[in-house]
């Protein structure tokens, strides 16, 4: 049997999704580092994380199209410049400003480029095993959070912040050049889609769905848009502030292990629910495993102990690994691939939106009224997420390929 080359684009994928989301996520174990060497306000660190998200999902409006134009080889190259390059400069500015500028601005165009590729790669190459692949690709997240985290926190606490960027800057960036050096088109390499697309294989501007500037303002994809910011509000405050609530209460290693957990949780999922919601289901699926992100925000407050606060990060990241396995399938699924790096880009701003936003209201709420009420109001936010990816799917034209 010929070995397929998909195969191949989606452990390069894995690899990006894993440098890019265990950065992103180690932003928690440096918190408290960086609130040391500034001499600004909680909110405004915090801030940073939301700059950062910001910039790597608004930049995926703009680079999605050019992942569509370009190629994902190209694309990830940027991105192993921007990415270390960003963390490098972050290790050596002593103001609050520059440090936004180079971890917030700089890494997360790094990011970025490193976003559309790891998540709008994979569905052009796969159809019948969509879910799968695609699971497969994004559990690199769960194996960044599983090995970035608690290194970024090791680094941290016996070398310092930013020797720690520094060392992060080299490991992320060598495997990053790994995943670009492999990376290709199906044009590029001639391969052959006929078993993954019985029914024929889709090719650029050739597609079932309308084009991307229709669908971009059809009221499915709006929703998409919406549902997507509710629930993932409940992913940045929980993983921005589980390790300060656990500290609150005495037990900040079990917030660090809890965030650990979650990594562990998601990567298993991501395989697991990719490969069930190929039979299942992928819109069905979604709306589930958002409703369950948002019910461990509201039962967060309950957990006062290690066992409770490990517990719910569990259940969360089983949750937050099916959804985010299946965000660029369900686009997929719902609008067309000829479209798909726009599509999936433009999408993502909804992460920008929440990111942007979430944490630095919930560390200004947190200081003032206590996290109990930040975890319920988010909870429900993630709740009414799910209800807005229910109708998008009820409305969403379904395009076969």
């Amino acid at each position: 049997m010929e070995f397929y080359y998909g195969w191949v684009i989606t452990g390069a994928c894995f690899l990006a999704a894993g440098a890019l989301f265990g950065l992103t996520y180690s932003f928690s174990v440096f918190f408290d580092a960086l609130a040391a060497t500034f001499p600004v306000t909680p909110a405004r660190i915090s801030l940073v994380f939301g700059v950062q998200t910001a910039t790597l999902y608004l930049g995926g409006a703009v680079l999605g199209r050019l992942l569509d134009r370009f190629g994902p080889r190209t694309m990830l190259g940027v991105g192993t410049l921007l990415l270390p390059g960003g963390l490098l400069l972050a290790a050596r500015v002593d103001s609050i400003l520059a440090f936004t500028l180079a971890y917030g601005v700089v890494t997360g165009a790094g990011m970025s480029c490193c976003y559309v590729v790891a998540y709008a790669s994979v569905p052009s190459w796969f159809g019948r095993r969509r879910g799968f692949a695609n699971g497969i690709a994004a559990a690199g997240l769960g194996a960044g959070l599983i090995a970035v985290v608690p290194a970024a926190s090791r680094l941290t606490q016996t070398v310092g912040w930013r020797r720690a960027f520094t060392l992060l800057a080299l490991g992320l960036g060598g495997a990053l050049l790994l995943a670009t050096l492999v990376l290709a088109r199906p044009s590029d390499v001639d391969a052959d889609r006929s078993g993954e697309f019985p029914d024929g294989v889709p090719s650029s501007g050739t597609d079932t769905g309308p084009p991307a500037s229709e669908t971009i303002l059809s009221l499915p994809f709006v929703l998409v848009v919406l549902g997507w910011a509710g629930v993932y509000a409940t992913l940045f405050v929980l993983i921005n502030h589980l390790v300060p609530y656990a500290d609150g209460l005495g037990i900040r290693w079990a917030g660090v292990t809890g965030i650990s957990a979650l990594g562990f949780a998601t990567a298993l999922a991501r395989l697991a629910i990719g490969y069930s919601s190929d039979t299942l289901g992928r819109v069905r699926v979604f709306v589930a495993c958002s409703t369950l992100m948002g019910a461990c925000l509201l039962a967060l407050p309950l957990a006062r102990g290690p066992a409770g606060i490990i517990a719910v990060a569990v259940v969360f990241g089983v949750g937050y690994g099916g959804n985010g396995a299946l965000l660029s399938p369900l686009v997929a699924d719902l609008f067309g691939v000829s479209n798909i790096g726009t599509l999936h880009g433009v999408a993502s701003t909804a992460f920008a939106l929440a990111g942007l936003t979430a944490p630095p209201l919930a560390t200004t709420v947190a200081a003032s009224d206590g996290y109990p009420i930040v975890f319920l109001a988010t909870g429900v936010a993630g709740l009414l997420g799910a209800g807005c990816l229910v109708f998008a799917g009820r409305t969403a034209p379904r395009p076969t390929a």
